[in-house]
């Protein structure tokens, strides 16, 4: 349109209708035509029909000029009418329905919108002000774009969606009439009430159902420690405490095995048994009638929104979880991830090697159909580690297999065991790989034994681990929901010293009287000395029976004394750590080791937590060593204080009494204020 149609004010037809006003002109044109035709064949015949033609022509003109301000006159009013019959539905329809601004005022708002807002908005209101979350951030930037989102207002919950549109999306008279138009926008907002539709699936979610297992996890021990008239009362009381825990929610249990049941129970109770951090735990240890152990219960729930089958399945995998954490805790599992209760209580060990005699049969399986064995324990390998390593290696070579041990970087207090193999001619040269030289002789068929860790993240070459089939795990810490997962063999022992005193075991079952080399048997041992503090902490009858069989193999108990003593640098380094020490909440040591100028602060951070445990009072200790521009924690404690759970919540793992954590930052301060917050929130909780 011209700018002096647009003074004028003028409109002009268009589409369809404008076609069909122009038909009578086309259709003259046509009869001229003809009419010249007829004419050029006989003159007469075209005179006389020209006169008909100049009749027609002029008959249309007179009714154009007559009838189109008619026309006009009555699409207009047809416009308006049928413009106020939309405006009277849209303003009564019963879907709230809002026009906005680009700065979220509201300028229209139909019956339906006010009336959720309590009546008609007073001036120019923000529609934010009633509701905040619609607010000019969260308006679609381009035009025909749609948000989608949950709002809440006065108790009601809204599905909301915004739109946003230019204004002559409002004007159906555009396809009729050709108007100027304002380059402006609009947010058309419309609410959908899901107040009760959100209820009805609350509730449906609520009634369903969650599969759960509770096992007596140290069953056979409690049975033997008391008369065996008194068993059969032991097992009912147990019985009972288990029936009225779950009679509480209105839940089922059904007893599968002596020491094993399944639970049902409905989803809205969940919150309860979270809330009393599944008290059932603690309730079934008070059951005495003689028994010198207490019954510990294992629980594992499975939460699932798709089907009752994954919900069980869940509930395996949690309560096999449970039981390789060392039991005495509930682990729920759901699609979102793992979450633990308890695990307070020091792990019962076991007396009996059934399971680590059947683990070796296995092991030796795997090794007698693969050529290639590798071996690795955790990042910046420990002394359990590289004993363990040796162990499996020694067990390769009685099987007549090429093995081979991956360490990265060797700290200054594994140097003297490291080199003592390094300079034995009898050991093979490569013996010892990095990760890439581990990487490049990995085929198919080889495998890896993977010790001291079970945290594909920790372990020296995680992506051997993606390129092996066949892998082997065996660590004496608590699995946590990172696990190697992939592992055709898993022999994971909480309550065991080392994992040097696993591998000692596993030795004697590989091959009958087999031959382990004094500097062998001496490093499986030291790795069972450093890991007990000297055969302190997590010590059982299984520890001492493991080191007495290296010290029949030829384990130099002098010798691995020598190899481990400090220098004055590092004896220094520690007194420092010890120095900086505070008591934090009457009853956890914090220390620092900043600067220490040393090549293993955190050997010396262990070392140090392990001797503020002498300190009267004081029932964990944790140290925070800088090293390769991260701060890594040593946490220790004797008997009162899970360590393993406190070091869970910072992203690490362990022992109940011995655990580890590590952040990514040289922030000491930000550290240590991390640390004392998880300690103040499971402070707080109960959880230690």
């Amino acid at each position: 349109m011209s700018e002096k149609q647009k003074e004028n004010g003028k409109v002009h037809l268009k589409g369809q209708l404008r076609l069909y006003m122009q038909w009578p002109a086309i259709m003259a044109l046509l009869l001229v035509a003809m009419n010249i035709w007829i004419y050029r064949i006989n003159r007469r015949a075209g005179s006389l029909m020209f006169i008909f033609v100049l009749i027609y022509i002029m008959m249309v003109g007179v009714l154009y000029l007559y009838s189109k301000s008619i026309i006009m006159k009555d699409l207009v009013e047809f416009a308006a009418q049928y413009g106020i019959v939309q405006n009277t539905l849209l303003k009564e329809l019963a879907v709230p329905y809002a026009i906005l601004l680009d700065d979220g005022k509201a300028i229209w708002m139909n019956n339906k919108f006010q009336e959720i807002l309590g009546g008609k908005p007073k001036g120019e209101s923000y529609i934010s002000k009633y509701i905040p979350e619609l607010n000019k951030n969260i308006f679609p930037k381009e035009v025909d774009d749609t948000v989608e989102m949950d709002v809440y207002y006065e108790d009601r919950e809204y599905k909301a969606e915004l739109r946003r549109v230019s204004v002559e999306g409002f004007s159906d008279m555009e396809q009729l009439l050709e108007m100027p138009m304002e380059k402006e926008y609009f947010i058309a907002v419309y609410l959908r009430d899901v107040t009760e539709l959100n209820r009805y699936i609350k509730q449906a979610e609520e009634q369903r159902l969650i599969a759960g297992l509770i096992y007596i996890d140290n069953y056979d021990e409690v049975m033997s420690s008391v008369e065996e008239v008194r068993q059969s009362l032991l097992v009912a009381l147990v019985d009972r405490k288990i029936n009225q825990y779950i009679a509480k929610v209105d839940g089922i249990v059904k007893k599968m095995e002596n020491d094993k049941y399944f639970i049902v129970f409905k989803k809205q109770y969940f919150k309860q048994l979270e809330e009393d951090k599944f008290s059932l735990l603690e309730d079934v240890k008070s059951v005495n009638i003689g028994n010198g152990i207490p019954a510990t219960l294992s629980i594992g729930l499975g939460l699932s929104c798709d089907a009752y089958a994954q919900s069980y399945n869940y509930a395996r995998v949690a309560i096999d979880l449970a039981l390789a954490r060392g039991g005495d805790q509930a682990v729920i599992k759901d699609g979102k991830g793992i979450t633990y209760y308890g695990g307070k209580r020091e792990q019962t060990s076991k007396n009996t090697r059934v399971k680590a005699r059947v683990k070796a049969e296995a092991l030796r399986e795997f090794i007698t159909v693969k050529d290639k064995i590798f071996v690795m324990g955790h990042k910046l390998t420990d002394v359990d580690a590289l004993g363990a390593a040796i162990g499996i290696y020694r067990a390769a070579a009685s099987l007549e297999k090429k093995a081979y041990i991956i360490i990265n970087e060797v700290s200054a207090s594994l140097r003297p065991l490291y080199e003592s193999f390094v300079r034995d001619p009898s050991y093979p040269d490569d013996l010892f790989l990095n990760s890439s030289q581990a990487i490049d002789l990995a085929d198919e068929n080889s495998m890896v034994v993977v010790v001291d860790t079970n945290r594909p993240q920790m372990t020296e070459c995680e992506e051997l681990l993606k390129k092996s089939k066949t892998i082997v795990v065996l660590d004496h810490h608590r699995q946590s929901s990172d696990n190697i997962d992939n592992a055709l063999l898993s022999y994971i022992e909480p309550y065991a010293s080392s994992a040097c005193e696993m591998v000692s075991e596993v030795l004697q079952y590989i091959v009958d009287d087999i031959k382990i080399p004094k500097i062998e048997a001496s490093s499986l041992y030291a790795g069972i000395m450093i890991d007990t503090n000297n055969f302190v902490n997590r010590t059982g009858v299984r520890t001492f029976e493991a080191a007495a069989f290296l010290r029949r193999c030829g384990a130099d108990i002098t010798l691995v004394r020598k190899m481990f003593r400090d220098d004055m640098e590092s004896y220094r380094a520690k007194a420092e750590i010890i120095s900086s020490a505070e008591v934090y909440l009457e009853k956890f040591a914090i220390a620092r080791g900043e600067n220490l100028h040393i090549e293993s602060p955190t050997i010396i951070g262990a070392q140090a937590a392990n001797e503020l445990l002498d300190i009267n009072e004081v029932k964990a200790s944790f140290v925070l060593t800088e090293y390769n521009g991260k701060i890594y924690i040593s946490a220790r404690s004797i008997d009162e204080v899970n360590v393993q759970i406190i070091m869970e919540r910072l992203g690490g793992g362990g022992h109940m009494n011995a655990s580890g954590a590590q952040f990514n930052h040289t922030d000491m301060e930000e550290a240590v204020a991390s640390l004392k917050q998880v300690i103040n929130d499971m402070t707080e909780g109960g959880d230690i």
